[in-house]
């Protein structure tokens, strides 16, 4: 057990107990050089999963270097178990997220296509929970947080530079509307940014990240970095011409407002809503056109809106016929090309209402519990270390995390993207926000004892 000498600011039982484990210290541990090597391996499998670089160099894609690298980290991390204490206990979070791909194997049988759905369930769902327990397991100090985050930040200037590159260059897709026209994404459609939509989602969920790393930088390098990262995903957003970019965005912009105010930085606050502000005149021609969509739909030249809007409700038809199994993991398209009567095959774009048609309404459950325990996770440890300076940077962690969990929320909405990385990236990093939680604080009491 830990000593019970308790430091101000974490007197009360629950601020130690509220998550810890009792077979060992963190700190220790994360030392450990096979626990460095697991670590390495996570960020270099992130870098891998965001920038794709077998796309630029295809002998990378020869040598799978993304299965190598989530593979050694993977193996690190259990050969650590075996050579220092027992495995590291799994997390609430990550045990429902684990209920929930075996939800999807039961539902196997009943699948509109069996073969499809092991597909999605091996090709993704499965890929992007080992990645979510990953990162809740192995990024379990400040400093591991830091890196990881800074990793997110520096991935995320390649992302939007090309997004701005093909605006500028005209590099846009066939929307077959005169007059209309939308971005490639990164690298004309492959990686989790292929298309625009995608790269606005991923750049959205790194923004309050690389916010709360300009804050907490130690350096004005640093702080220089973040900003110009920071902006350049704004704009990149803007750019793609994305509805659901736009909205994710303007409620990060608020949240951001809110959280400077309720930390009494009303001036920082108020140069950031500003600056939101300033830059509406300046926005690319046809955008305000583009956004006037959100609320009349039919204005959409390209009936994409129109035709999202009544997939919503066929796939609540769907879930209304079969509310308990679902149709199969990844199968919402067949089953709504089946009510459709019309072969459109397209997915709804609605992550929510996926998980509510594949998994029936237990999967979808599962999926909002897991979720709220993630923003739940993100809001305690930012409570809890908000007062402490030795934990300042932990709880801009906390903060930044807590808001694009929000801003996956809002785009969750109108994104068809259930199974893939995108939550599990911001939620793994949730859990790790636990673990570095309690490293500190036990770090913190182990001093406070020895200086008694």
């Amino acid at each position: 057990m830990f000593p019970q000498v308790v430091p101000a600011g974490l007197d009360r039982p629950e601020a130690i107990a509220w998550w810890r484990r009792d077979d060992g210290d963190n700190e220790a541990v994360a030392a450990t050089p096979t626990s460095r090597v697991a670590f390495a391996s996570l960020v270099a499998f992130t870098g891998i999963l965001l920038l794709s670089p077998q796309i630029w160099f295809p002998i990378l894609g020869v040598l799978r270097i993304a299965f190598l690298a989530a593979g050694l980290a993977i193996a690190a991390h259990l050969l650590q178990g075996l050579a220092h204490h027992p495995p590291t206990p799994f997390s609430p979070e990550v045990g429902i997220a684990i209920v929930l791909v075996c939800w999807s194997v039961i539902t196997l049988p009943v699948s509109y296509w069996p073969g499809g759905s092991v597909n999605v369930l091996t090709d993704h769902y499965v890929k992007a929970v080992v990645f979510f327990w990953l990162i809740g397991t192995l990024v379990t100090t400040t400093s591991r947080l830091r890196v990881f985050a800074w990793t997110l930040v520096i991935c995320s200037i390649p992302l939007a530079a090309t997004a701005l590159h093909n605006y500028l260059s005209g590099v846009f897709l066939t929307t077959r509307v005169p007059g209309v026209q939308r971005i490639y994404g990164y690298h004309g459609g492959s990686g989790i940014a292929g298309n625009p939509n995608d790269l606005a989602l991923m750049l959205n969920l790194i923004i309050p990240v690389a916010a709360v790393m300009m804050l907490s930088a130690r350096s004005a390098a640093g702080r220089w970095l973040a900003a110009a990262a920071l902006a350049l995903c704004a704009v990149a957003v803007v750019v793609t011409f994305s509805r659901a970019g736009f909205l994710t965005l303007a409620t990060t912009l608020v949240l951001f407002v809110f959280w400077l105010v309720r930390r009494r930085a009303p001036g920082k606050a108020a140069v950031l809503l500003l600056t939101g502000l300033l830059v509406v005149p300046y926005l690319p021609r046809g955008y305000a056109d583009r956004l006037s969509t959100i609320t009349d739909i039919t204005a959409d030249r390209t009936g994409s809106a129109v035709g999202r809007w009544n997939d919503y409700q066929v796939a609540l038809g769907v879930v209304a016929h079969n509310p308990i199994i679902g149709v199969g993991i990844g199968q919402d398209v067949l089953a709504m090309n089946e009510y459709r009567g019309v072969s459109d095959w397209i997915s709804v774009h609605n992550a929510f209402l996926q998980y509510a048609v594949d998994l029936g309404l237990p999967g979808l459950v599962l999926f909002l519990w897991l979720y709220l325990m993630c923003l739940r996770s993100a809001r305690g440890v930012e409570r809890r270390s908000a007062h402490e300076p030795a934990l300042r940077d932990l709880a801009h962690l906390a903060a930044g995390v807590q808001i694009a969990l929000v801003a996956f929320g809002v785009a969750a909405f109108f994104h068809p993207i259930a199974y893939q990385f995108y939550f599990f990236s911001i939620g793994g990093l949730a859990v790790a926000l636990k673990r570095a939680y309690v490293t500190e604080s036990e770090a913190a009491v182990v001093a406070e004892s020895q200086e008694s």
